[in-house]
């Protein structure tokens, strides 16, 4: 839908946008947000609406976000962040969604060369209603933003998957059409991250993502991440529902939204850097994370434990990209959260095992188990607790090699050996060690410590 701009409210040239903030199936009214941008300067303001403030259910959408009536500004701090508050901004497309906003936006400058560059609202506001991660909505004028017709249709069913893939290896490729770029508005743009996807109603008619293989994979990525899950989930993990389907020989992962319920019901999402308020400049550690759960989880002594069991799982897959967007948080009523299903797990074969983000402030990125059961007892566990959940994960990654070769995950023989680093090294071998097991590789004994 077409944001129509007004002029600022100053003497300089600029425009400002008044939007509505909704929230759920429902659309209860929760605030108002104004953008204004003059130039290179952007300022974002929202205010909760007095309905929302006397609401019995009333809690902060965004952690920046106190309860209180009023304008709350937020300017972007640098280059990195975003002009939004923290649950905006996580509803915003990331790299992959922007590069298809971008290509969309320079044809259309060649048919009008005057149009303005796009701002971060244009990016805010490229993202249909229907699949906008979270619950928060944005509504102008009564109309909530989509990016085609109203209804269910802005999101393809799996019958247009190889459609959604060719398309999106067109705008890969640089060789997309005008027809190629419609046809991904919206559907390719309301996700973060780099790799190419689409948002896509399974079989059932659940909301679901569909990811899949990039140009530049030098291994089957898709399916390495349907592994990954899998395992995770083997391993005591809560995961969403994860499976590969292929499209004439080129496989596609199918993962299930976790932000969504029964009835199109929409889930309240923080991701963890939203949670913590972090700028994506600073680097942050785990305990922070285990820190805030105490204040604002449920059950933090469980989320603790199982934010353990998945750093476990982590270095023994080696998935590194443990940035702070890929660990989120969903609402669970009464003003508190839960930490969300694991997802954008990926083993990584061939990368030095360290994570993005450190263990605590003081330990640095996590390198070894041993770091791990050092540390146990910020995360709520026992030494002998610890070694329990090791033991569990240990054996769903030994499995490695029976899950990928199911029809679910569908690797064959020859692309094992692509992965075997990422699940037989120096750390599984010290987690047998301590575990009493005998090791795989006796020649990296000295490694395993």
């Amino acid at each position: 839908m077409a944001i129509k701009k007004q002029p600022a409210k100053s003497g300089k040239p600029g425009i400002s946008t008044a939007l509505e903030v909704h929230l759920g199936a429902a659309g209860t009214l929760v605030g108002h947000l104004n953008y204004v941008s003059q130039g290179r300067r952007e300022v974002s303001q929202f205010a909760y609406d007095e309905t929302w403030l006397a609401h019995p259910d009333r809690f902060e959408v965004s952690p920046d976000l106190p309860l209180e009536p009023g304008y709350q500004p937020r300017r972007a701090p640098n280059v990195v962040d975003s002009v939004f508050h923290f649950a905006l901004a996580d509803s915003a497309p990331d790299a992959w969604g922007r590069r298809v906003i971008n290509r969309i936006h320079a044809k259309a400058r060649r048919d009008n060369p005057r149009l303005s560059p796009l701002s971060e609202l244009d990016y805010l506001c490229a993202v249909d209603d229907f699949s906008r991660i979270g619950a928060l909505r944005l509504c102008k004028e009564g109309i909530y933003l989509r990016t085609v017709d109203e209804g269910r249709r802005t999101t393809p069913p799996m019958i247009e998957l190889e459609r959604m893939y060719k398309a999106t290896r067109a705008v890969e490729t640089a060789r997309e059409t005008v027809e190629d770029l419609r046809y991904l508005q919206g559907k390719g743009t309301s996700l973060g991250g780099m790799r190419p996807k689409c948002t896509v109603l399974d079989q059932n008619g659940t909301l679901a993502i569909g990811k899949f293989p990039s140009v530049n994979d030098t291994i089957n990525v898709t399916r390495g991440e349907v592994l990954a899950l899998r395992l995770a989930r083997q391993a005591g993990i809560t995961t969403a529902n994860a499976r590969c389907v292929t499209l004439n020989g080129t496989p596609v992962a199918i993962i299930e939204r976790f932000d969504r319920e029964d009835g199109d019901l929409r889930v309240p999402y923080l991701s963890a850097a939203s949670m913590l308020q972090a700028s994506r400049q600073n680097a942050h550690a785990y305990t922070e994370i285990v820190d805030v759960m105490q204040q604002k989880c449920s059950h933090p002594d469980n989320d603790a434990r199982e934010l353990w069991r998945r750093l476990v799982f982590n270095l023994l897959i080696t998935n590194t990209d443990d940035h702070l967007q890929n660990l989120g948080f969903l609402y669970d009523g009464n003003g508190l959260w839960r930490i969300s299903p694991a997802f954008d797990v990926n083993p990584m074969p061939g990368k030095v095992r360290e994570s993005k983000t450190w263990l605590t402030e003081d330990a640095g990125p996590i390198e070894s188990v041993r770091m791990l059961l050092d540390t146990c007892a910020y995360f709520s566990l026992t030494d002998a607790q610890a070694k329990m959940i090791l033991a569990e994960v240990l054996d769903a990654v030994m499995d490695w090699r029976q899950v990928a070769v199911t029809p679910e995950v569908g690797l064959d023989a020859q692309e094992l050996d692509d992965f075997e680093d990422a699940f037989e090294h120096a750390q599984t071998d010290q987690a047998r060690k301590i575990l009493g097991r005998p090791m795989l590789r006796p020649e990296l004994a000295e490694d395993a410590g």
